[in-house]
């Protein structure tokens, strides 16, 4: 069995990718890609910590959302106790005590770093899950932003519905608003009218690979078993923008543009 160590983890973050000290970076996530990780999943988040350093910043995606979610059926989101279902390592990293949590009742994020405040504050205030002001769109309007996929693929790259919810696809989001109930840090209630994403539209994500791969917007690599993308994410913003310009539906399946159409 392939053990890795957490100072391996960092090496290849820094070789392998150019990870480096002072980045804001997203990052997606599967512990078990590494094959076995001495230290499990908090030695991840230490070399991540670690290798963006004090003036940095480490965010994951600790997502609660569902396709059974409607204006009749709101979501109720408890911003210590809701489990997101992202993953060990994000569940893990939500817990810690200095993680800050963002109040978005379907998209949240955690982060650990110096700008862990700004990139999660006022996410209950926005008016879609991962559009203006989320901390996605606060990621991808800076010139640290990044996003690193561990393990996983593009199908999984949550900021794209960023650029859907920016670039205002007509597929992207249920029509009514909904009445989400927040529970916040001090155990107070919070009722924040927003829209959510509409389930079923099939996308095709990772079609984006080779063309972020090829402009340079990418740079892969492997860490033990994992695969390693990192993506500079207002690069990534800008291209996918121009894209969904030219053909808004540019990011579906062929199955998800017909389900779009319908």
């Amino acid at each position: 069995m392939n053990i890795i160590t957490k100072q391996e983890i960092k090496r290849d973050l820094v070789e392998n990718t150019g990870l480096k000290e002072g980045s804001n970076v997203l990052v997606h996530s599967s512990l078990k890609s590494f094959g076995w990780v001495e230290g499990g999943a908090d030695a991840v988040i230490d070399s991540l910590i670690e290798t963006v350093g004090a003036s940095g910043t480490v965010l994951v995606p600790t997502l609660t959302g569902s396709a059974q979610l409607t204006a009749a059926s709101p979501p109720v989101f408890d911003v210590l106790n809701t489990p997101c279902w992202t993953g060990t390592i994000p569940e893990t990293f939500r817990k810690r005590k200095n993680a800050v949590r963002s109040l978005g009742p379907t998209h949240s994020v955690a982060a650990i770093g110096r700008q862990a405040e700004f990139l999660t504050e006022g996410h209950q205030l926005c008016s879609t899950p991962c559009g203006k002001g989320s901390p996605y769109d606060k990621l991808c309007s800076a010139d640290n932003g990044y996003v690193l996929m561990i393990g996983i693929g593009l199908a999984c790259f949550t900021t794209f519905h960023c650029a859907e919810e920016l670039a205002g696809v007509d597929y992207q989001l249920q029509p009514e608003p909904v009445d989400a109930v927040i529970i916040d840090r001090s155990g107070r209630k919070i009722i924040a009218r927003t829209k959510i994403h509409r389930y079923g539209i099939v996308r095709d994500f990772p079609k984006m690979e080779p063309l972020l791969l090829s402009r340079g917007i990418m740079k892969a690599g492997l860490s033990g078993n994992a695969s390693l993308k990192l993506i500079k994410a207002r690069e990534m913003m800008d291209f996918t923008l121009r894209k969904l310009e030219e053909d808004p539906c540019f990011l579906l399946s062929e199955e998800g543009k017909r389900a779009a159409a319908g």
